[in-house]
């Protein structure tokens, strides 16, 4: 069977990088792609934006590269596809509960279509054809409560709620599209998943049982349920659990908690750090009482002691001072807004969302950022009495290191080419 991956044109804001370079669950959103769809490939081809594709006779599938979808999803989609023997094309119907909720607001990249809205994933038989039919694979969603906030503070309840997929697509137009892809359609789904074997699979819950009992440790502690690599110092009194990736060459210190999260290798979690379900890129640093929640940090970025980030992004190589709160929750319950795929304010459709930072940034100490904020890639932030409560998205224009002495010193990585900057050194 050949694979044909379609570029996606808008590189996502503010990271000013495409979606298949950025990092999902960890891991390259490229990657991801090529590991699930390899059982059923062969050879590839990538089209660029506006090539044309030539005549294909042979099994054919067709996506565009900012999609993320799960093994589930893509069983799912591929045995249903493969056993119609019809070209088709990957659809939701609107009323689809983890569509809706999550991925369709602030995307660009699904088309309507009555009742349904189509995705760019197909499946051909016989090679690329003009009519294809709508395949709607249910996602199987799960209402799962996340908050229990007082109601004054809640425009219906004090439930705060995701729909949590068992099976996961999702186009990444937008920066909050990771953030549902990591915390929702990741983090959340894993642990569904979870559940919903342990409740119907006797043999599986009595081998996790088993291993607890064996291990002397409670069921969410044991090894089933938290995955540690090769060569990690983990303190006795850290308090880890599952369901937990650890990867390799990992130092979790005394009294650091981490709940349903992914740890990358050669990642250093200090005294008194707190990781929830959050996914920690490889070689970040969290010195001690660092905080995250529902937070994904990519690689090599630093959060420095005393910082809370609450459902937020922030991007590679990136380091947050000590003492800064990223805010989730505006004071006067209106609608909180975010960056589509286009550029333009939308609504999130989120009662709660922290911020979002690019890659290679530099935020000073004990700054406060507003709800759905974003900071561009290459910005750099220094605190003062002018500007230390970030109200309004921050472009690469207004970054302080043109304006501070040796901004030469300053690595500018991803507005080199599109602004004309020079590299520097």
């Amino acid at each position: 069977m050949m694979k044909i991956i379609l570029h996606a044109p808008n590189p996502v804001m503010p990271f000013c990088e495409p979606a298949r370079e950025l990092r999902i669950q960890n891991e390259p959103l490229w990657l991801r792609q090529r590991d699930l769809l390899a059982p059923y490939v062969t050879h590839e081809r990538e089209l660029k934006q506006g090539e044309r594709l030539q005549p294909i006779r042979e099994p054919t599938i067709v996506y565009r590269d900012n999609l993320f979808f799960d093994k589930d999803y893509i069983e799912a989609f591929m045995e249903q596809a493969v056993r119609g023997k019809k070209p088709v094309r990957a659809a939701f119907r609107a009323e689809d509960p983890a569509f809706r909720e999550h991925a369709l607001p602030l995307s660009t990249s699904y088309t309507p279509a009555g009742s349904l809205y189509l995705a760019d994933l197909w499946y051909y038989p016989n090679g690329p054809v003009a009519d294809v039919q709508p395949l709607v694979i249910d996602l199987e969603a799960r209402e799962i409560g996340y908050y229990h906030i007082p109601t004054y503070m809640a425009d219906k309840s004090g439930d705060l709620v995701f729909q949590v997929p068992l099976r996961a697509l999702l186009a990444i137009d937008s920066w909050a599209h990771i953030f549902i892809a990591d915390t929702v359609f990741g983090q959340f789904a894993r642990g569904a998943r979870f559940e919903k074997r342990l409740n119907s699979d006797l043999a599986f819950k009595m081998k996790i049982i088993g291993k607890a009992i064996y291990e002397g440790r409670q069921v969410l502690e044991c090894s089933e349920l938290v995955k540690v690599g090769k060569n990690c110092v983990i303190d006795p009194s850290a308090v880890i659990h599952g369901p937990t990736i650890i990867g390799d060459n990992v130092t979790i210190n005394a009294g650091a908690v981490i709940d349903n999260s992914i740890i990358g290798s050669h990642v250093n979690v200090s005294q008194g750090c707190q990781v929830m379900l959050s996914v920690v890129g490889d070689g970040a640093f969290l010195p001690f009482r660092a905080s995250l929640f529902m937070t994904t940090i990519m690689e090599g970025s630093m959060v420095a002691q005393n910082t809370c980030l609450q459902m937020c992004v922030i991007g590679k190589r990136t380091f947050i001072g000590a003492g800064s709160t990223w805010t989730d929750y505006n004071l006067i319950p209106a609608p909180i807004r975010a960056r589509d795929g286009n550029g333009r304010l939308g609504i999130s459709n989120r009662p709660v969302l922290g911020g979002c930072v690019g890659h290679n940034c530099r935020i000073g100490s004990g700054m406060i950022v507003y709800p759905a904020r974003t900071i561009e890639s290459d910005v750099v932030l220094a605190a003062s009495k002018e500007r230390r409560v970030i109200e309004r998205d921050v472009t690469f224009e207004e970054s302080d290191h043109h304006h501070l002495k040796f901004s030469e010193l300053h690595q500018v990585l991803y507005h080199k080419h599109e602004r004309g900057v020079s590299e520097s050194w």
